[in-house]
């Protein structure tokens, strides 16, 4: 197997856990060669070491290098996860997804590409996981589910069967989703909430029941 030079966009807790997630595979075979991390200007600085790996530099970095590496993103928020991705999509970088090895799967899972699956997920059949998704630690996903790019899966969360996680969504630990419903675009469950019918999109829903309480505009995620 070729080992492929990678890079992790995002210095933050969720970049760190994906270079975790990569150092895992590596354990087990040796896929890839860490270079380090790219992130933006007033985070962390160029030479700066991250738990052992330098950051490498800013953008301009990246755009030098597109032809030499593949990356992914560590950047648990959505929406600054998406407009970094259409950043270095715009440079021509090319993206790879990761499973931990201590994440449990079936044959049937298919998976877009930078999604990241931290260790402890348990993900039965005919599942569809879209691009540069984030499965937190401990989650489970029943059979059927969808779940749309960008979407992030908080620790210890629970989704049943024929659930649809739509763009964006961002679903808060230790949350519980019962079969068939829908979580709209950009919307928000909040932590140790239990949904039990569908959350429009552009809202922020929370309780158990899962309540909306709030309503943003169209496209705030673009702010």
């Amino acid at each position: 197997m070729k080992i492929q030079k990678v890079v992790i966009i995002g210095t933050g807790g969720f970049g760190r856990e994906a270079l975790d997630v990569l150092e895992a595979i590596n354990q087990v075979e040796t896929q890839y060669d860490i270079l380090g991390f790219v992130t933006e200007p007033g985070y962390h600085e160029p030479r700066e070491l991250i738990n052992e790996k330098p950051v490498l530099g800013y953008f301009d970095w990246l755009e030098h290098h597109k032809n030499e590496v593949r990356a992914i993103c560590g950047v648990g928020a959505p929406a600054m996860r998406r407009r970094l991705i259409q950043q270095a999509e715009q440079l021509g970088v090319e993206f790879f997804s990761a499973v931990h090895p201590r994440t449990i799967q079936t044959r049937w899972v298919r998976m877009g590409a930078g999604s990241i699956i931290t260790a402890g997920c348990i993900l039965t059949n005919n599942i569809t996981i879209g691009s540069h998704v984030h499965l937190n630690l401990d989650c489970t996903v029943g059979h059927d589910v969808v779940i749309e790019d960008f979407v992030t899966v908080s620790p210890g969360v629970h989704v049943s069967g024929n659930v649809r996680l739509e763009q964006g969504s961002f679903i808060g630990t230790g949350a519980n989703l019962i079969e068939a419903i829908t979580v709209g675009q950009w919307s928000v469950v909040g932590a140790g909430s239990v949904v039990v019918k569908d959350i429009p999109a552009n809202t922020t829903a929370v309780g158990n029941p899962a309540k909306v309480i709030k309503t943003h505009k169209p496209g705030w995620h673009l702010e």
